[in-house]
């Protein structure tokens, strides 16, 4: 899928994160995931396996992705990191057509909403995900964090929000409805002005305090506290 301009319709729209959010984190994407990024610290950075890991997770906790603190710190070629990274997950063996997740955003009342896929991860790996799992044709456009620019703009610093907004066509943050599974995304969502859902998988703990407006166990939820998007049952 091609990053699709919106055209101001007026419209409200509804911002899915992918990864850990489309698909559940038992696929363990993000376990596969975080073994290559370690792989990639260690080898570039030459550094040892156990400071590989901790750099890694600083970067991660200080910038939202860890490819920032590479190219802030590193001068690392984030095209490069991305072949070696996410276009190096081998997602085909993992992740499968979702007749579930088709049908929920099916039952979306497209007249009502814009439907936006909004991601951290480059578009290679967006349109992967979107397309294994059989819904690629159902958002309406993409924002991603796009590796070939630079300074890097990603979740969850503002300007990653104002361009989600600007490209999905929409001007008012009330018109903003998003659902991540990351608390520190959901948080920064509400705080920019936005509505935003907490994805808790059933099993995760549930946090003390709440990232935002409102926090939910699976996306079948979406149901129950946007009934406004969903068409009659």
């Amino acid at each position: 899928m091609a990053v699709v301009k919106g055209t101001g319709s007026g419209k409200p729209v509804l911002f899915f994160d992918i990864d850990n959010c489309l698909y559940s984190r038992s696929t363990k994407v993000q376990d596969l995931m975080a073994e290559l990024i370690d792989s990639y610290f260690a080898k570039h950075l030459d550094l040892p396996w156990e400071e590989a890991v901790r750099l890694h997770k600083e970067y991660y906790t200080s910038y939202g992705l860890a490819i920032e603190g590479l190219v802030r710190h590193h001068q690392i070629n984030p095209l490069e990191y991305n072949a070696e990274v996410d276009d190096a997950l081998p997602l085909e063996d993992i992740i499968k057509p979702d007749p579930a997740l088709r049908r929920l955003l099916e039952s979306i009342d497209r007249s009502k909403v814009k439907i936006w896929a909004f991601t951290n991860a480059y578009v290679t790996h967006a349109n992967r995900v979107l397309r294994l799992l059989g819904v690629e044709d159902l958002f309406d456009g993409l924002t991603y964090c796009d590796y070939s620019q630079q300074p890097l703009i990603c979740k969850p610093h503002p300007d990653m929000y104002e361009k989600a907004m600007r490209e999905a066509g929409v001007s008012d943050v009330k018109d903003c409805y998003f659902v991540d599974d990351s608390f520190l995304n959901c948080t920064k969502a509400r705080d920019f002005g936005w509505t935003a859902a907490h994805l808790v998988e059933e099993g995760l703990p549930v946090p003390g305090t709440r990232a935002s407006q409102d926090q939910i166990r699976h996306l079948g939820e979406l149901r129950t506290i946007y009934p406004q998007f969903f068409k009659p049952s």
